[in-house]
C-alpha cells in the first residue's frame, strides 16, 4: 500500500513539475518563473556597489535560498521523471543545473556567484507555460534557418579570419611596436574591431600607409556586414516556401494550421 502511495505521489509531483495545464502544474511554472526573475534582480542589485553595502548580507541570504531551492527542485525533477539521464542532458536540464551551480562554485572560486545570470534561460518556459505554441514554432523556423546556412556562414567566417590576418601582419609591419603593434595577436584585435565597424579607439595606426590600409579595413567591414544577414535571409525565405507547402492554410483566412489535430483557425476561429 505504502509502495502504491509512493508511486501515485512521484506520478502526481511529475504532473505538477513536468507538465503546464491548467491548475496545480500551470500555478507550479509561474511560481517559478517568479522565483528565477527575483532572483536574478538580487543578483543584479548586489552588484551595485551602494546596494552591496547596504543591503549585500540580506541578498546573499536571498541568493542562498534561491540556489537550495532551484537545488532540491533540480533533485526532485530527476526524482519524479522516468528518463532522469535524459533529462539531465537536455536542454532545460543542463540549464536547471546550471541555475544553481554557481553560487556552490563560489564556496571555492570567489565570484562565480554573479553567473547566475544564466537562470533567465529558465523563462524560456514561459512559452511552454502560457501556450504561445506559435511563438515556438516561430523560433523552430527561424533554427531551421541557421542550419540550412551554417556552410555559407562557416565559409564566410573563414574568408573574415583570413581577411583579419592579413591586415594584422600588415599593420604589425608597417605601424610596429612603437605604434601599439606588438604583436600580430594584438594587430589582430585592431583587426576585429576595425573590420566590425566596431572602432574603439584604442589602438590606432600613425603612418600613412597604416592609416590607408586602416581605410580599406573600414570600408571592407561596411560590405562584410551585409553578407551573412543575406545568408539567412534566403535560408529563411525558404525555410518560410517549405513550411507554407505543407501545412494546411484555413479556408477562409488562408492562416496557416500549425497543428494538424486543431479544429479551429487561430486566426479567424473558423472551423477546420
Amino acid at each position: 500500500m505504502g509502495e502504491r502511495s509512493g508511486t501515485g505521489l512521484r506520478a502526481r509531483l511529475g504532473e505538477i513539475i513536468f507538465e503546464s495545464t491548467a491548475g496545480a502544474p500551470r500555478h507550479f511554472d509561474l511560481a517559478l518563473m517568479v522565483a528565477i526573475v527575483v532572483s536574478v534582480l538580487a543578483v543584479l542589485l548586489d552588484s551595485v556597489a551602494s546596494v552591496h553595502a547596504r543591503f549585500g548580507e540580506v541578498l546573499r541570504l536571498l541568493e542562498w535560498a534561491f540556489t537550495v531551492l532551484f537545488t532540491l527542485e533540480y533533485f526532485l525533477r530527476l526524482w519524479v521523471t522516468e528518463r532522469p539521464w535524459r533529462y539531465a542532458r537536455s536542454f532545460y536540464g543542463i540549464v536547471d543545473a546550471l541555475s544553481a551551480l554557481p553560487t556552490w562554485l563560489s564556496l571555492f572560486i570567489q565570484g562565480t556567484e554573479y553567473m547566475m545570470v544564466v537562470r533567465l534561460l529558465r523563462v524560456l518556459r514561459i512559452f511552454r507555460v502560457l501556450r504561445m505554441a506559435r511563438w515556438l514554432e516561430e523560433s523552430r523556423l527561424l533554427i531551421s534557418a541557421l542550419r540550412g546556412a551554417w556552410r555559407k556562414i562557416f565559409v564566410f567566417l573563414l574568408t573574415i579570419l583570413t581577411l583579419i590576418t592579413i591586415f594584422a601582419a600588415l599593420l604589425y609591419v608597417i605601424e610596429g611596436p612603437e605604434h601599439g603593434f606588438t604583436s600580430i595577436p594584438i594587430a589582430m584585435y585592431w583587426a576585429i574591431v576595425t573590420l566590425t565597424t566596431v572602432g574603439y579607439g584604442d589602438l590606432v595606426p600613425q603612418t600613412g600607409l597604416g592609416k590607408a590600409i586602416a581605410a580599406c579595413a573600414m570600408i571592407a567591414g561596411y560590405a562584410i556586414i551585409a553578407v551573412p544577414t543575406g545568408i539567412v535571409t534566403v535560408e529563411l525565405n525558404q525555410a518560410l516556401r517549405q513550411r507554407g507547402g505543407t501545412l494546411r492554410r484555413c479556408p477562409r483566412c488562408a492562416s496557416p494550421v500549425d497543428r494538424p489535430e486543431a479544429r479551429y483557425c487561430w486566426g479567424c476561429g473558423g472551423g477546420l
